[in-house]
């Protein structure tokens, strides 16, 4: 998935993280490698690697094609890639299609795409509310439907 389609969702309804988010302070590019602790507050989104931990006071998007080896902390968390390690979503988490998890997931909100992968445990954090849900929105509208 591209940018532009990732920034093509968050102009849509307002039902997904991704609705939400006005802009990405930070991306790391599908050729990049990023080694060690990664922090910040603001919108982060990823395509290429990273091996380490995370704490992000903002939404981590995990493009597809992404490779994340360690845990991962944020608010809230989208993920169209692979990540092995632990997930803490503080407020929400949200797997695409092409999401493939091994760890466990710890999230107030899980919403899970029929066709993502996910080996490991789920720790309900108060009362877990998971969705299960076909991806129904086009990652590339015709222009013929826009007009």
């Amino acid at each position: 998935m591209k940018l532009e389609d990732i920034l093509m969702f968050s102009k849509k309804k307002d039902r997904r993280t991704l609705d939400r988010v006005e802009d990405f302070t930070t991306m790391i590019g599908p050729k990049s490698v990023y080694m060690g602790v990664f922090q910040g507050k603001d919108n982060h989104i990823v395509y290429g690697e990273v091996q380490g931990e995370c704490d992000i006071e903002g939404t981590l998007v995990l493009g597809e094609g992404s490779r994340w080896m360690g845990n991962i902390r944020a608010v809230n968390i989208v993920v169209a890639g692979r990540v092995e390690g632990d997930i803490h979503a503080v407020n929400k988490l949200e797997l695409t299609p092409t999401a493939f998890i091994r760890g466990k997931i710890t999230s107030p909100i899980v919403a899970i795409a029929r066709g993502a992968v996910h080996d490991g445990s789920i720790r309900m954090v108060k009362q877990t509310q998971i969705t299960r849900f076909q991806e129904r929105r086009d990652p590339a509208p015709n222009s013929e439907k826009e007009k």
